[in-house]
């Protein structure tokens, strides 16, 4: 066994994406517009669906719970990494590396319950429509909230407390631009093997089981879709289901990647590639989803739009 005394690194060196100075500043200056475009579109859907009462409903209280998630992610991740960028300095202590992966953790873990119950909200809507306003009541919203962002810190907390239980004693390089686990777990010095079956069963519990309730409540919505005889109402209910559908697909690609794949030096740089997916482009584009597919939404930033001008 080992025992966390057996630790011997005091902090970390985060490669980042390149070493060289005129691609680094590249990358900082379109890091920052992604950063700012990123909190200004998910502050923007939050605030649309607070002073809009037409979207105080259960799908649009999860999507301001995803955009918050979003939000916060970047706030984790982005600040350091700019700083980085900017003074080229790579150093980030032990504890705020492990601070920062059991928060990333617990935005990634969060996320994937929240669109778990997003897609029980669409099947609710869809196949028990009549009973919607009961069922999907916002006190029942605010403790499914509740739950998926408990429910996600302390399954977090527990790998980050696992990860702690490791030793690393050197060397001290991690292949990514953030602390993210299995860039972490790369440096853990003992035999890998133990590591490697952790993560792999942990994220299949963690990922999957969301996903598998996310397939299953589609397959009852597309049975009850295809039933429609009208195909302007087949195609009215599915474009409720369209925009969650687009982010399910590119956060589980994106993070599947990453998580569900056997660990090896030769897909570090394939899964820093896909990291930049989940972490950064897919909150910048959630909200344009989110705007661009749906009349409530637009409407909510015309009409608040109209009483600015």
């Amino acid at each position: 066994m080992w025992i966390q005394n057996e630790t011997s690194v005091k902090e970390f060196i985060l490669l980042g994406f390149t070493s060289h100075p005129t691609l680094q500043r590249i990358l900082l200056t379109l890091c920052l517009v992604i950063y700012l475009i990123t909190l200004f579109g998910n502050s923007l859907i939050i605030f649309l669906i607070w002073v809009d009462s037409r979207l105080h409903t259960g799908m649009y209280f999860f999507i301001a719970n995803l955009s918050f998630l979003d939000i916060f992610g970047t706030q984790v991740t982005y600040p350091q990494m700019l700083f980085h960028m900017a003074s080229r300095t790579n150093n980030i202590s032990f504890n705020r590396c492990m601070a920062q992966l059991l928060l990333t953790l617990f935005c990634g873990m969060a996320e994937c319950f929240i669109l778990a119950v997003m897609a029980y909200d669409r099947y609710v809507a869809i196949c028990q429509p009549l009973r919607y306003p009961t069922i999907m009541r916002m006190q029942v919203c605010i403790l499914m909230a509740v739950a998926c962002w408990l429910v996600g810190f302390f399954n977090a907390a527990a790998l980050t407390v696992i990860t702690l239980s490791f030793p690393f004693c050197g060397p001290n390089e991690i292949n990514h631009f953030f602390c993210e686990e299995p860039a972490v777990l790369q440096l853990v010095c003992m035999d890998t093997y133990i590591v490697k079956v952790l993560i792999f069963t942990l994220s299949v519990l963690v990922l999957m089981l969301p996903f598998t309730f996310i397939v299953i409540s589609y397959i009852y919505i597309a049975r009850v879709v295809f039933s429609i005889k009208s195909a302007r109402g087949r195609q009215r209910a599915f474009s409720t289901c369209a925009t969650h559908l687009t982010v399910v697909t590119m956060f589980y690609t994106t993070i599947g990647f990453t998580y569900l794949q056997p660990r090896s030096e030769q897909a570090a740089d394939q899964e820093k590639t896909a990291s930049v997916f989940y972490a950064f482009f897919s909150p910048m584009v959630n909200p344009v989803i989110y705007s661009l597919r749906n009349k409530d939404v637009k409407g909510a930033l015309f009409k608040v739009m109209g009483k600015v001008s």
